[in-house]
C-alpha cells in the first residue's frame, strides 16, 4: 500500500512538473509571436511622401515643367520655374515634410512693399504652423539693405525675386531664364546664404505706360521709347539710378535715356497714382500688380531681357536652415503660382489684413 501510494505521488509531481513547462512554453511562444507581429508591422509600414518630395517630383517631370509661368510673355527667355537642380536645401528638406520645429527661432523680413510683407506672412504662417517661433521684421527696406542683414544675422529669412537677386550679387551674370538664373544663384550668394525651392510665381518689374501715352507714341516695346524719352519723366524708386534693370539696362539695352527720374516707390500706390495722374510719363510697377488691368496701362515687351525671370524664393542664413524649415517652405512654393500671387494682391489690395490674406490661402491648400 505504501509502495502504491509512494507510486502514486511520484506520477502527481511529474504531471505538476510537465504542467508548469507547458505553460512556460506557452507564455515564451506568445511573447515570441508578439514581438514578431509588432516587427512585422513596422517594416511593412508604406512610406509616407511628404509635400516638398512631392512638390519635387511634380517640378522635375510634372505637366508644371512644361509650360511657361503666367505672367512672363514679355521674357522671351523665361521658362517655367524648374527644380532646384544641385540645391541642397530642397533635398534635405524633401525628408522632412511634418518635422516639428518646435524649439525653432526665426526672425523673417520684408521689403517695403506688400507683396514682400504677404510673403513674410505667408512664410510665418507655414513655419509656426510646425512649431516655430517666429519674430516679424516688414519693410526693412531695400535689397541693397536686407540681404546684407540675413547675411549677419539681423534677420534669417525674407523672399525675394531670382533675377533681381542674381544681379544684386553678381552684376556682369548673363543668366535670363529661371533655370539659368537658379542654378547660378548658389555660387553667387556664397557660403553664407542659401535659396530654397524656387516657385513658379514671377513677378518683375516693367516699363509700364498709359494706354493713351502708348497710343501717341506708337509704343509696344521699351526700345519704342528711344526717340521720346528725352522729353518723358520715368518715375519708380530710387535703385533705379543704378541697378542693371533700371535706367542703366535701359539705356545700354534699348539706347533709351528719359529726361527725369522721379522718385517714388517700389511699385507702389505712389507709383501707381502718379502714372495715372499724369505726373510721370512712364513708371516701374511690377507685373502682378492688380492696377495694370484696373487702368488699362500697357506693360512694355522686354524682347532684350532687361528684366530677366524673377521667380520668388525663400533666402535663409545658412545657419539657420534646417530639414524641417526647408520642408515647410518648400511646400508653399510647389503652391504658388503667377496667377495665385496676382489673386493675393488683389485680396490685399483689397484693405483685407496681410496676415488674414496669407492665413487664409494657407488653410486652403492644406498648409496648415
Amino acid at each position: 500500500m505504501i509502495r502504491s501510494r509512494a507510486t502514486i505521488l511520484a506520477a502527481l509531481a511529474a504531471t505538476a512538473l510537465a504542467v508548469s513547462a507547458c505553460a512556460s512554453n506557452t507564455s515564451s511562444t506568445t511573447s515570441n509571436t508578439s514581438s514578431t507581429a509588432a516587427s512585422s508591422t513596422e517594416v511593412s509600414s508604406p512610406e509616407v511622401s511628404s509635400p516638398a518630395a512631392s512638390s519635387a517630383d511634380s517640378s522635375a517631370g510634372g505637366s508644371g515643367s512644361s509650360s511657361s509661368a503666367p505672367g512672363s510673355s514679355s521674357d522671351g527667355s523665361s521658362s517655367p520655374a524648374s527644380s532646384p537642380v544641385g540645391s541642397s536645401s530642397a533635398a534635405s528638406g524633401s525628408a522632412g515634410g511634418g518635422s516639428d520645429l518646435t524649439g525653432t527661432t526665426l526672425t523673417i523680413g520684408s521689403a517695403n512693399f506688400s507683396e514682400s510683407e504677404l510673403m513674410m506672412n505667408i512664410y510665418g504662417a507655414a513655419l509656426e504652423a510646425k512649431g516655430a517661433t517666429i519674430n516679424y521684421k516688414p519693410k526693412i527696406g531695400s535689397r541693397e539693405v536686407y540681404i546684407p542683414a540675413v547675411k549677419d544675422g539681423s534677420i534669417d529669412l525674407i523672399a525675394d525675386y531670382s533675377g533681381n537677386l542674381l544681379a544684386y550679387k553678381d552684376p556682369k551674370t548673363t543668366a535670363a531664364s529661371s533655370e539659368d538664373v537658379f542654378k547660378a544663384l548658389p555660387a553667387a550668394l556664397g557660403s553664407d546664404l542659401k535659396v530654397l525651392a524656387q516657385s513658379e510665381a514671377q513677378d518683375k518689374d516693367s516699363v509700364t505706360v498709359t494706354a493713351a501715352t502708348a497710343a501717341k507714341y506708337n509704343l509696344k516695346s521699351i526700345g519704342d521709347l528711344a526717340a521720346h524719352a528725352g522729353d518723358l519723366i520715368m518715375g519708380g524708386p530710387p535703385e533705379l539710378k543704378t541697378r542693371a534693370d533700371g535706367l542703366p539696362g535701359q539705356k545700354a539695352k534699348y539706347n533709351v535715356v528719359f529726361g527725369q527720374l522721379k522718385v517714388l516707390d517700389a511699385g507702389g500706390p505712389l507709383s501707381v497714382a502718379a502714372l495715372k495722374n499724369g505726373q510721370v510719363d512712364a513708371a516701374d510697377i511690377f507685373t502682378t500688380d492688380p492696377a495694370i488691368e484696373a487702368n488699362k496701362f500697357v506693360v512694355l515687351e522686354d524682347p532684350k531681357n532687361m528684366f530677366t525671370a524673377q521667380n520668388v524664393l525663400p533666402v535663409i542664413n545658412a545657419k539657420k536652415d534646417s530639414p524641417g524649415v526647408d520642408a515647410a517652405l518648400n511646400a508653399v512654393s510647389a503652391k504658388l503660382t503667377t496667377q495665385v500671387l496676382s489673386d493675393l494682391g488683389k485680396k490685399a489690395g483689397s484693405g483685407t489684413d496681410l496676415a488674414q490674406v496669407a492665413t487664409e490661402w494657407l488653410k486652403s491648400q492644406g498648409l496648415i
